[in-house]
Order: structure tokens, then C-alpha cells, then sequence
């Protein structure tokens, strides 16, 4: 995956913003007053939805982010500005109408499935002195946005008018404009630098049905000629994302799981934007939004991926390269930490492995079977020569590390320059803790941190030192 720590684009999203709102109970029975069924409410709980949903995807990436929207004069306004609040976006670029009702969908979901939704909300187009207000707002700010996406969910912000004018002057000033679209038609969007639309709205917006590769290049090819855009894009759900930009290609899907797509279109839009507004290429940015949607699927209800969580799926995947499974003391402190969220065993072991054989890759595929993660510690070579002597490592510890990250047991290393492992396994804070089987009857070092101590035998004959004697024995056999 593309390197995307640290970065923090400066990106603005205006659209329609709402309040994604749940209850979340158990069904057991059947009420007596109607056939429906009854949910036991267990609890409540309300994010961004629509353009902030999309807020909330780059604010999880890092992304510095402004909104430009309307709310209504209601209640749902102080909890929509208090949303915005909790992940520090600034509400100061809100207009209000105060009698237009901002837009909640509340969903009730019982035993992890959706049972019903109702709306509140507005779907006139806001005012022209609003769109005015809106319009000024964004010429002031323009210059500071490394990139300008529009969140369009049809209910009145992004009008026709104004999206056409936010397109032209975004483009005098070369800042790319990137829609998520609604409707069949897409004439305001003209000139944006892509669109996002599903299959489904493709089809409604060209008159052309996909049904093959043909279909499919006619479709894209027909939105980008109409739209003007410099790339046209179509997400295909579980087949991935087909972009063109004179030559068509699908990038795959990576989703293992799917449990909800709600606001997988806004994981796409946030993404997308995130990655190129730090430089990097369209397929790139296709391929990290693919990424990206595949962890949100794989959760219920509106959702975000952060970039660990993005990393830690890739590599779930081993879909990555093995530089990618190698962890500075911090990145991996942190993506422990967000591992445990999520539930995950972490399995901790360490050691050498200077020259990798038979004996490592059993005890790493026993230490793996212990839980769901496996982090192994591996000793720098200032480490290993306090240890084994001044001739070792054979091999540098990059070596050592990439060759240990490309095995199917371990999914990430990270060097150690102590003598022990304890301040990393205390970092770390893994539940089991994995050592050889020689450590039986002895105190192991970090065995007070963890939940679990874990004890692997050996594979009989099988060693560093063995091998070392061995490649010796033979060069001197050589040389009589």
C-alpha cells in the first residue's frame, strides 16, 4: 500500500450533511397488536451521516477538513455541530435555515440486521442568498484546500447552479473536484475531475446497461465525454472499481466480509480524495480506496477505516509487500492498541533469527496458533552480538526482518536494541507471550505483562549455531 502516515492534506466537503442515528436492540417475539416484530432497545448511538460521513472518513485518515453546508434551526443542528465538535471540525462554515429540518435517518437494527428506517429531513433546494453565502465562503477558503470534494445526496445543498460555479472556479484556480453524484442527471457536474457513482446510478445517468466489458466501456466512456471529466470512475461493489481515463481497468475488490454497505460510497469519495490530494497516482488512490471500503463493509452501520486499520487488513490479506509487516517501536504501539479495539489475540515471541531455518518457521507457525496476531521482536545487531559474540549476525537485522515479514505466520516484526524485549513487549502489551521450550522451570522475561505464558519445543538438531558449524565443517573440508 501506499505510504500515507503523517500526511494531512488540507480538504474541504461541501454536500448534504446528516445524522446517521441507530437503535440497536434484540427481537424475540412477535407484538400482539400487529405482525411486526418487537426490538428490546439495548442501545442508542448517532455519527455523521451523507457529506459527513465523508468528514468523518478524512478526519479517520488524518485529513484537515472543512465543511460547507446547511443545517436547519432544530434540535438535530446543536447535535449535528456536536458531531463535528467530538472529531474537531470546525462548524463555522454552516449556514442555517431556520426552517429547514436537518436531515436525521434513524435505524433501528435488531440482532445486527436492519429492521426499519425513518427520515426527518428537507429536500428543497436552499435559498439563492444561502447559495450565495455558501458560494463566497468557499472563494475565501479556496487557496488554502489541497483538494475539494462535493457530497451530493439530492437534498437541496448542492444545486444546480451552485455546484456549476463551485466545478469552474475550483478549476481556474487547478484544484481538482472530486462528486459523489445523485440523480440521472449529471450536467452540473460538468468538468469535475471524476465522479464516484455506483453501477446502479451509471446505468441511470448513461441509458446504458452494463452487462459485460463492452457495456461497461461504453458506460464510463460516455460519462466522461458528457461530463467532461479527466477521469471517469464507476464502483462496481464486489468486483472493484473500474476507472478511464483513455484506457479502462478494473482494480479488484479486496472485501473478505461483508455485514453493511451503508456509506461505503463515502469511504470511496474520502479516499480517493485523501490519496490524491498527497500526490499519488489515480490507480494508486483506487487501489488505497478499495482498501479502504473493504474494512468499512466489513463493519455495520455508517462507518470509518482508519490508516492502521487500512495497513492491518492489507496485511491481513497478504496483499502487501513484506517491508510493509516491518514496525517502527511506535507505528506498532499504536496498532496494537487498535488490534485489542477490535478484539484481536496478540502473540508476542522474539529472538535472533539470524539464519532462518526449519526449527524458526515451526516454532513461529506454534507461536501464530496461540491467538489471531503474531508481533515478533527481533534483536538489532548491536542486540545480537552482545549476545552471541563479535561474528554475529551473520545477517543485518533489515535482512533478518524482511525475510521473517515474509512468512505466512508473522504479521509484523519490530527490531529491539535492549538486551531484553521488556520495554517492547510493555509497549506492546501483547495477551501471550511465546519462548522455547529450554525456558521451562525458568522466570521469562515480560511473563509479568502478559495474560499468558506459552512454551514450543524445539525441533530436535535444528539451529543457527548447528548451521553455522555445519557451513564451517564443509568450507574447511574443502580447502585440505
Amino acid at each position: 500500500m501506499i505510504d500515507l502516515r503523517h500526511k494531512t492534506p488540507h480538504i474541504v466537503v461541501i454536500g448534504d450533511l446528516m445524522i446517521d442515528h441507530y437503535l440497536w436492540g434484540k427481537c424475540e417475539r412477535i407484538s400482539p397488536e400487529a405482525p411486526v416484530q418487537v426490538v428490546a432497545i439495548e442501545k442508542e448511538t448517532s455519527v455523521l451521516g451523507g457529506a459527513g460521513n465523508v468528514i468523518n472518513n478524512l478526519a479517520a485518515l488524518g485529513a484537515k477538513v472543512d465543511v460547507i453546508s446547511v443545517i436547519g434551526g432544530d434540535s438535530n443542528a446543536a447535535q449535528l455541530r456536536f458531531l463535528l465538535h467530538s472529531i474537531e471540525v470546525n462548524d463555522g462554515y454552516l449556514v442555517t435555515e431556520i426552517h429547514r429540518n436537518t436531515s436525521k435517518k434513524s435505524r433501528i437494527i435488531a440482532s445486527q440486521q436492519q429492521v426499519v428506517r425513518y427520515d426527518q429531513e428537507s429536500t428543497e433546494d436552499i435559498s439563492l442568498e444561502t447559495q450565495k453565502t455558501i458560494f463566497d465562503t468557499f472563494m475565501e477558503r479556496l487557496s488554502h484546500y489541497d483538494m475539494i470534494l462535493l457530497s451530493d445526496y439530492g437534498k437541496g445543498v448542492l444545486t444546480d447552479a451552485l455546484t456549476q460555479k463551485l466545478i469552474h472556479h475550483a478549476n481556474a484556480h487547478g484544484k481538482k473536484v472530486l462528486v459523489d453524484p445523485k440523480g440521472e442527471d449529471y450536467s452540473k457536474y460538468t468538468g469535475a475531475y471524476l465522479l464516484t457513482p455506483n453501477k446502479k446510478e451509471a446505468i441511470l445517468a448513461s441509458k446504458i446497461n452494463i452487462t459485460d466489458e463492452a457495456s461497461l466501456l461504453l458506460c464510463i466512456k460516455t460519462l466522461k465525454e458528457k461530463c467532461d471529466l479527466d477521469i471517469s470512475l464507476i464502483t462496481l461493489s464486489e468486483d472493484g472499481i473500474a476507472l478511464f481515463d483513455g484506457q479502462l481497468r478494473v482494480l479488484p475488490t479486496v472485501a473478505r466480509e461483508v455485514y453493511d454497505v451503508t456509506g461505503a460510497g463515502d469511504t470511496v469519495l474520502a479516499s480517493l480524495g485523501f490519496a490524491l490530494a498527497c500526490g499519488y497516482s489515480i490507480d494508486q488512490a483506487v487501489g488505497f480506496a478499495n482498501l479502504a471500503a473493504g474494512v468499512v463493509v466489513g463493519k455495520i452501520g455508517s462507518a470509518t477505516a482508519t490508516l492502521d486499520e487500512i495497513i492491518a487488513y492489507e496485511s491481513s490479506l497478504n496483499k502487501s509487500t513484506s517491508d510493509l509487516h516491518i514496525k517502527t517501536l511506535e507505528e506498532m504501539t499504536s496498532l496494537s492498541k487498535e488490534l485489542r479495539k477490535r478484539g484481536k489475540k496478540i502473540v508476542f515471541t522474539n529472538g535472533c533469527f539470524d539464519i532462518l531455518h526449519v526449527g524458526h518457521v515451526k516454532y513461529l507457525e506454534a507461536a501464530k496458533s496461540y491467538g489471531d496476531v503474531l508481533i515478533v521482536g527481533l534483536n538489532s545487531d548491536e542486540s545480537v552480538s552482545r549476545l552471541k559474540g563479535p561474528t554475529r549476525p551473520v545477517n543485518t537485522e533489515d535482512d533478518r526482518a524482511y525475510i521473517l515479514a515474509s512468512l505466512e505466520a508473522v504479521d509484523y516484526v519490530v527490531k529491539f536494541y535492549e538486551d531484553t524485549p521488556y520495554e517492547l513487549i510493555n509497549a506492546l502489551k501483547p495477551h501471550i507471550l511465546v519462548k522455547g521450550g529450554d525456558y521451562a522451570g525458568k522466570d521469562v522475561v515480560g511473563q509479568d505483562i502478559v495474560d499468558e505464558l506459552r512454551l514450543v519445543d524445539f525441533v530436535q538438531g535444528k539451529s543457527t549455531t548447528k548451521t553455522i558449524e555445519k557451513i564451517k565443517e564443509h568450507h574447511e573440508n574443502n580447502h585440505c
